[in-house]
């Protein structure tokens, strides 16, 4: 018999235990919501997603993790959510932006992915607030996003999270959010 050390084995144990209990004989998640079903019960439509304003995709797949491109708030009619935190938006406003920017990233994810009901857990988001140098309430703005995956996904939306301020962002965009995300 192999001399197997205790943390190895334990390490081994818990790595497939995860896998087990996180999806069922079909991949999908095994509790939970259909976060498809939740969209629709929230009223929710995604948006189309945008073609990159530069040489990059919206989402690169990766084994079973997804990376979301940083994305910025824009409106179905083209219009973007701009301007800087503390002088130009409210708390409130830019909250707004990003749970728009989220909707965003679910669009992505989902033409990624097939459905959102492929999700096994979000594991990160990285937001970045475009604000004056005194601003400090940065988390309170990227809660939008991160408020609409918990709404969405229940516990699979709860994430590692980033939330920093800015002196600019590309087009004075008010927020830009990127995020790290487990499928099936």
């Amino acid at each position: 018999m192999e001399n197997v050390d205790r943390r190895t084995a334990l390490i081994a144990g818990l790595a497939s235990a995860s896998l087990i209990s996180t999806t069922n004989a079909f991949g999908q998640p095994a509790t939970g919501v259909s976060a498809e079903a939740k969209l629709r019960e929230l009223g929710i439509e995604l948006p189309k997603v945008r073609p990159p304003v530069a040489n990059y995709v919206p989402a690169a797949r990766l084994g079973n993790l997804v990376f979301l491109a940083g994305t910025g708030p824009v409106y179905p009619d083209g219009r973007r959510g701009e301007g800087k935190v503390g002088v130009d938006l409210t708390i409130d406003q830019a909250y707004q932006h990003a749970r728009l920017v989220g909707t965003m990233l679910l669009a992505a994810l989902r033409q990624e992915v097939g459905s959102l009901d492929n999700v096994i857990r979000v594991g990160r988001v990285f937001g970045m607030v475009n604000a004056t140098p005194n601003f400090t309430d940065h988390p309170k703005v990227i809660n939008g996003c991160s408020d609409l995956f918990v709404e969405v996904f229940g516990d699979r939306g709860r994430h590692a999270r980033c939330a920093v301020g800015m002196a600019s962002l590309p087009f004075n965009i008010s927020v830009e959010i990127e995020a790290v995300v487990e499928v099936a």
